[in-house]
């Protein structure tokens, strides 16, 4: 007895440049944590800087002090210094 069956194989969503291009676009929608820590200090991160080459985070003090520079090569920046206490 012989059986010949087919298969199955699952259609690709994407083909292996559209998926690479959906992972590298920076995400506005990942909001930021307890557990994102500014890369300079190590205090909660309340800024997300993403950068061509990954991201950056940093606490609101760190933020402030670097903007200029930051928004001159950053794809995107997520600023959530707003849920910060006033006078913080």
């Amino acid at each position: 007895m012989s059986y010949t069956s087919t298969p199955a194989v699952a259609e690709p969503i994407a083909d292996a440049a559209e998926q690479a291009a959906v992972q590298s676009r920076p995400s506005t929608q990942r909001p930021l944590t307890t557990a994102d820590r500014c890369d300079v200090c190590g205090a909660q991160a309340f800024i997300r800087v993403v950068l061509s080459a990954g991201e950056l985070l940093f606490c609101g003090h760190h933020g402030r002090a670097h903007r200029d520079a930051l928004d001159r090569q950053a794809l995107f920046v997520q600023d959530e210094t707003g849920r910060l206490a006033p006078g913080a």
